[in-house]
C-alpha cells in the first residue's frame, strides 16, 4: 500500500561515509565530528552498502570476482557512519519525521547533534519524529551503524536455539539470514542505508492506517470492507471517510461519518471486475482513493490499487500412497494448478535490488509462472515487486524472514518478531497478489536436524505470528512453516506432509526419491546447472577456470567461509550429475557448462512434467530458482548477469498453458497427454515424430479438456534409445516439446543430435 500523499523530501544521493574498527572517544553526532575525530571519510551513495562506496573509491577490488568477497571479512567489525546536510522548509501545521526504509542494521540517528531514534532491524522501515529538532533551513544528519556481530555477541545462546554453522550470529539479529553465508549466497555481512531516506511532513490531522479487504467475490457481487484509523485534533468537528474506486468496467463511491478516529466502512460492488492469476483471466485493479474530510473539506488523502478476489488454500495435514490428502490453492473459488519459482536475494548487496527488479520480473513473466515464493532467508522485497506481481497476475507466497534455524523463544525476541511482522503485514496486505503468509522456511525441519523435538512448541510461528495476522490481516491463509509439520504430521512422520521440499540425493533426477514422493505440492525442487562459460570468466580468475577443484569454484559454489567445509560438495555434485546422465567426465569448461546445462534442463523438464502430468493428484510445483543473487554455480536457471541457462528455455516450453508431453513408462508404454491449464476445452491437432528419422509415430485430433489432463495416445516402450518430438496446434497457437526415451547413460553425441533436430 502507498503512504498517504504527504509532502516528502528525498534525502537520497550524495552522502559522506566513514568507517573505523573502534568508536572515537567522543561519539560523533554531527557530520563535522567525523573529521574532528580523525576518521577517514569518503563519498557515499544512498541507497547504498558501504562496500560499494569502498569499491567506487578504489579502496577494494570487485567483491564478486575470485576470492575478493572473502577478503572483506575484517570489515564485519567496523563501525560505519553516514552523514549529510540538507535544507528543509517547515510547513505550518505539519509534523515532521525522518523515514529510513532500510537501516542495516543496529543504528543511532542524529539530527542537528541530537539523538532522534535508534533501530535494530534492517528488514523494516523506521520512522523517527523530528518535529522538535528539524530546522527551517540547514540541517545536519548523521547515522551511526554498529557492527551486527558486536550486537550478536551480547546475547545468550541457549541449547534450545540452533542454526547452521555459519549462521549462529544471525539468530538474534534481524537482517537477511542469508547475508551470513548460505549455500546459495556469499557471506556479505554488510551495512548501509540500503533503501531510500526521506523527510516526511504530514498534517496534524491525517490518515494513519488503511486496509481494504475483499470479504467475498463472484462475477455478480463482491463485499468489501475498509478499515481505517486517523489522527484528529478537534473532538467537536465533523469527520468523514470517503472511498472512491475506478475500474475498467465500473466505479464505486461511498462516504461515512467517522464518529471516532478508528472505524470500518462496508459496502458492495455489483458486477465487479475480478482479479485473476496469470492464465485464468485479467488482472483488474481498481484505482482507489480514500479521503479524510473535516466539516466537508478534504484534509488528507491516500491512493492505492485494489484487486477484488478471494484466495484460499485447501489443505490436509498428511497424505498417503493413494493421494488422499490435499494442498490446493483456490482463487475466486476455482482450483489453481501452480507453476511457480522461488525468489531469493536479488543481490548480495541489497541496495542494488531495486535496479535489478525490472529485468528479474520480466524473466518471471516470460517463463510462465503464476506464483512466486518469497523465500524466508531473504529481505522483504521492494513495493515495486508486489506492484508488478499485482499487474502480472503472479501470486505471492510470502515467508517471514526466518530460515533453517530454531530461533530464540524468549519474550524480548518474540516481541521484536511481532513488531517486524506487524510492519511487514501492514505494508503488504493490500496487494491482490499476496496469497499466503508462511511463518518461516524449513524451521519445522530444523527441530529434527538439531534433535530438538516437536516443532509445534515454536511460539514464534504457532503464537506470535498468527497472533499478529489475526489482528492485522484476518482471513489471509497462514502456514506456520514450509514444510509445515503440524501435530498430525509429526505423529505420522514428516515425509507424509502434503507440501514438501524435494531435494533428495540430487544425482539421478529420475530416481525413486523423486518418482516416489508423496506430496501434492512441492514448494522447493531444483537441480544444478553451470552458468555459460562467458559468465564464468567474469567471476573466476583466468588461472582458476579449469579444473574446478580450487578455492574460487568452491567459494562461488557457494561455500561461504574458505577453509571450512560447509557446502563443499556442490562442485563434485555437478560432476556426478553429468556422469549420472551422460556417463562421461567433462574435459574442459565449455563441455562442462554444456553438459551441465543439458542435464539441468532435462531435470527441470522432468520435475515440471511429472507434476503437470499428474494433475490434480499433484497441485503445484515451485521450482528452485529463477536467478542468482551473485555470480555462482547453482540451481538458478538464469545467472547473475541475466544470461539464461538452457533450463530457462525448457521451462518456457513446459510451463505453457497447453502442453503436449509424454509420461514416464508404465505397463510397457508411454502415454502421450495434453495438459490444459485453461478453463476451456480446446480443439487440438497433434502428432509425435521420431527426431532421428522424422517419421510420424502417432497423431490425431481431439479435444483437450479444460483444467485437466487428456490422454491422447500411447507409444510402446522399445529397447532402442530414441527422442520424440511432440507438436500441436490449438486456437492458432503452435507448440513443440520433446521426450528423451533412453536409459542412462545417454550417448552425448546422439543427445546433441536430438537437440539440434528439435531446433530445426
Amino acid at each position: 500500500m502507498q503512504y498517504p500523499l504527504h509532502p516528502t523530501q528525498d534525502l537520497c544521493g550524495d552522502w559522506t561515509l566513514a568507517l573505523s574498527p573502534t568508536v572515537p572517544d567522543v561519539t560523533p553526532s554531527r557530520p563535522a565530528d567525523l573529521d574532528a575525530a580523525g576518521l577517514d571519510t569518503l563519498p557515499a551513495r544512498v541507497p547504498g552498502n558501504f562496500e560499494l562506496d569502498l569499491l567506487a573509491a578504489g579502496r577494494i577490488e570487485e567483491p564478486f570476482v575470485g576470492m575478493n568477497i572473502a577478503g572483506l571479512q575484517p570489515f564485519e567489525g567496523h563501525h560505519v557512519w553516514y552523514a549529510r546536510t540538507f535544507e528543509a522548509h517547515r510547513l505550518p501545521g505539519h509534523e515532521a519525521a525522518l523515514r529510513f526504509e532500510g537501516l542495516d542494521c543496529v543504528a543511532d540517528v542524529f539530527l542537528n547533534g541530537h539523538l532522534v531514534g535508534s533501530a535494530d532491524n534492517a528488514l523494516i522501515s523506521h520512522e523517527f519524529d523530528v518535529d522538535g529538532e528539524l530546522r527551517d533551513g540547514a540541517n545536519e544528519l548523521l547515522v551511526h551503524l554498529s557492527p551486527a556481530l558486536e550486537a550478536a555477541a551480547r546475547y545468550d545462546y541457549p541449547p534450545s536455539a540452533a542454526a547452521m554453522a555459519a549462521n549462529y550470529e544471525s539468530l538474534y539479529i534481524r537482517k537477511a539470514p542469508s547475508s551470513y553465508g548460505w549455500d546459495i549466497m556469499p557471506r556479505a555481512l554488510s551495512g548501509g542505508l540500503w533503501r531510500p531516506v526521506t523527510l516526511v511532513q504530514r498534517p496534524a490531522e491525517h490518515l494513519d492506517t488503511l486496509f481494504l479487504r475483499t470479504l467475498s467475490a463472484d462475477a455478480g457481487h463482491a463485499s468489501l470492507l475498509l478499515h481505517y484509523t486517523f489522527t484528529r485534533a478537534d473532538l467537536a468537528a465533523r469527520y468523514e471517510i470517503e472511498i472512491v474506486g475506478e475500474g475498467e468496467s465500473g466505479r464505486f463511491e461511498h462516504r461515512t461519518r467517522a464518529l471516532f478516529s478508528a472505524g470500518r466502512l462496508g459496502f458492495g460492488v455489483d458486477q465487479p471486475a475480478l482479479w485473476w492469476p496469470k492464465g485464468r483471466g485479467d488482472q483488474h485493479l481498481y484505482r482507489v482513493s480514500v479521503r479524510l474530510l473535516r466539516d466537508g473539506e478534504e484534509i488528507d488523502r491516500a491512493e492505492f490499487r485494489h484487486g477484488i478476489r478471494t484466495v484460499a488454500l485447501d489443505r490436509t495435514s498428511i497424505t498417503d500412497q493413494q493421494g488422499s490428502g490435499e494442498f490446493c490453492f483456490r482463487v475466486n473459488g476455482e482450483r489453481l494448478f501452480v507453476l511457480g519459482t522461488n525468489w531469493v536475494p536479488a543481490d548480495a548487496y541489497h541496495s542494488r535490488d531495486a535496479a535489478r527488479l525490472p529485468r528479474m520480473l520480466e524473466l518471471l513473466d516470460e517463463v510462465g509462472c503464476n506464483l512466486v515464493r518469497c523465500w524466508g532467508g531473504n529481505v522483504y522485497e521492494n513495493d515495486a515487486f508486489y506492484d508488478r506481481c499485482d499487474e502480472l497476475g503472479v501470486l505471492v507466497w510470502q515467508d517471514f524472514a526466518l530460515a533453517c534455524a530454531v530461533y530464540p523463544q524468549d519474550d524480548d525476541f518474540a516481541t521484536r518478531v511481532a513488531v517486524e511482522a506487524r510492519a511487514v503485514v501492514r505494508r503488504l496486505r493490500e496487494h491482490a497478489c499476496l496469497a499466503l503468509w508462511a511463518g518461516d522456511n524449513e524451521c519445522d525441519q530444523a527441530y529434527d536436524w538439531n534433535a530438538l523435538g516437536n516443532p509445534n512448541r515454536n511460539r514464534l510461528t504457532r503464537e506470535v505470528l498468527p497472533g499478529v495476522l489475526a489482528v492485522e490481516d484476518p482471513g489471509r491463509t497462514y502456514l506456520p512453516s514450509s514444510p509445515y509439520i503440524d501435530e498430525v504430521a509429526y505423529a505420522a512422520g514428516a515425509r507424509l506432509t502434503t507440501e514438501d521440499h524435494l531435494w533428495g540425493p540430487r544425482d539421478a533426477f529420475k530416481s525413486d526419491y523423486y518418482r516416489g514422493a508423496l506430496c501434492h505440492f512441492a514448494s522447493e525442487m531444483g537441480y544444478h546447472g553451470c552458468p555459460a562459460p562467458e559468465s564464468v570468466r567474469r567471476f573466476i580468475s583466468p588461472d582458476k577456470l579449469w579444473p574446478p577443484d580450487n578455492e574460487e569454484w568452491l567459494l562461488h559454489a557457494t561455500s561461504p567461509v574458505p577453509g571450512v567445509n560447509l557446502y563443499d560438495y556442490r562442485i563434485a555434485l555437478m560432476q556426478t550429475q553429468i556422469r549420472s546422465y551422460f556417463g562421461v567426465d567433462a574435459p574442459d569448461l565449455e563441455t562442462f557448462a554444456e553438459l551441465s546445462q543439458w542435464v539441468q534442463a532435462e531435470a527441470f523438464k522432468f520435475f515440471v512434467e511429472s507434476f503437470r502430468g499428474a494433475k490434480w493428484r499433484r497441485t503445484g510445483i515451485v521450482w528452485w530458482n529463477l536467478i542468482d543473487g551473485w555470480p555462482q554455480f547453482s540451481d538458478a536457471v538464469v545467472d547473475y548477469y541475466f544470461t539464461p541457462k538452457r533450463a530457462f528455455h525448457t521451462l518456457k516450453i513446459v510451463q505453457q498453458p497447453l502442453l503436449v508431453m509424454m509420461r514416464e513408462p508404465a505397463d510397457g508404454g508411454r502415454d502421450v497427454v495434453a495438459c490444459n491449464d485453461t478453463r476451456e476445452d480446446l480443439e487440438l491437432t497433434w502428432r509425435v515424430c521420431d527426431v532421428d528419422s522424422g517419421a510420424e509415430v502417432l497423431a490425431g485430433k481431439t479435444v483437450a479438456a479444460g483444467d485437466a489432463v487428456t490422454v491422447l495416445g500411447r507409444i510402446l516402450v522399445t529397447a532402442e534409445a530414441r527422442c520424440y518430438r511432440c507438436e500441436w496446434r490449438a486456437k492458432g497457437v503452435e507448440g513443440r516439446n520433446h521426450y528423451v526415451a533412453a536409459e542412462t547413460p545417454v550417448d552425448v553425441g546422439r543427445f546433441r543430435g536430438w537437440m539440434v533436430g528439435m531446433e530445426r
